[in-house]
């Protein structure tokens, strides 16, 4: 999806990617979008058990992300950025919900549960606009409250083959950084163990790129130019 109209309205303006992630930053890039990286400091503290669904515990977190590095950098500053954007991604499997694990018995603890089995990847994405001041109006008065324009998420199932308990043990100590949900990065090393995978691939890496283009052209009210 092109975003020639959303880069030509964005010309000028601080973007934000709320995120330390470096397979976002990477995929972000694709767009030819000028952002700046100011990883969140929301402590992602949230009780996974006192929400519905996973899908509503990601689309918090990356709310809470977007919004923490807006009022932060807000204050900093005396104006928030003109667009923040969150994100936040999990693993689940029969409505559990796998994040990062804490050392490498937990992800061959998790590498088990996920054997032979399909999961859901869900990346969710909190697109925060500050609000324009209108024309004439107070500049001592403090500035408006940043506001969440869009909040979505996008869901990849993934089956993993039969792992044998080697495998699991190669992949685990084969250096892969243990730093994502459910212990694997389907665009790295982990990918040797998907059988298949049906739905947003780059959602699956980290951040679905595609709805986030769509999402964008329709806040900044954006056609299609040709290329």
């Amino acid at each position: 999806m092109a975003l020639t109209p959303v880069l030509r309205r964005l010309r000028g303006r601080r973007v934000v990617l709320a995120s330390a992630s470096p397979r976002r930053r990477d995929i972000l890039g694709y767009t030819g979008l000028r952002f700046e990286v100011v990883p969140s400091r929301f402590p992602e503290t949230l009780d996974p058990a006192a929400f519905a669904t996973p899908h509503d515990y990601a689309r918090e977190n990356a709310r809470r992300k977007a919004l923490e590095v807006a009022l932060r950098l807000r204050a900093k500053d005396q104006r928030a950025p003109d667009v923040v954007i969150g994100a936040d991604t999990v693993v689940a499997v029969d409505q559990e919900i796998l994040e990062k694990p804490e050392d490498k018995e937990d992800a061959m603890r998790m590498l088990r549960m996920l054997s032979g089995r399909q999961h859901s990847v869900i990346t969710a994405v909190a697109i925060v606009l500050s609000p324009t001041p209108e024309p004439g109006s107070d500049t001592v008065a403090p500035p408006p409250d940043p506001e969440v324009a869009s909040l979505f998420h996008e869901e990849t199932r993934v089956t993993f083959s039969e792992l044998t308990e080697e495998l699991m043990r190669d992949y685990v100590d084969s250096g892969e950084p243990m730093d994502k949900a459910g212990g694997y990065a389907l665009q790295a090393l982990g990918a040797a163990l998907v059988e298949r995978a049906e739905g947003d691939f780059l959602g699956a890496a980290g951040f679905p790129l595609n709805r986030f283009c769509r999402e964008l052209q329709g806040l900044l009210g954006a056609t299609s130019d040709p290329v």
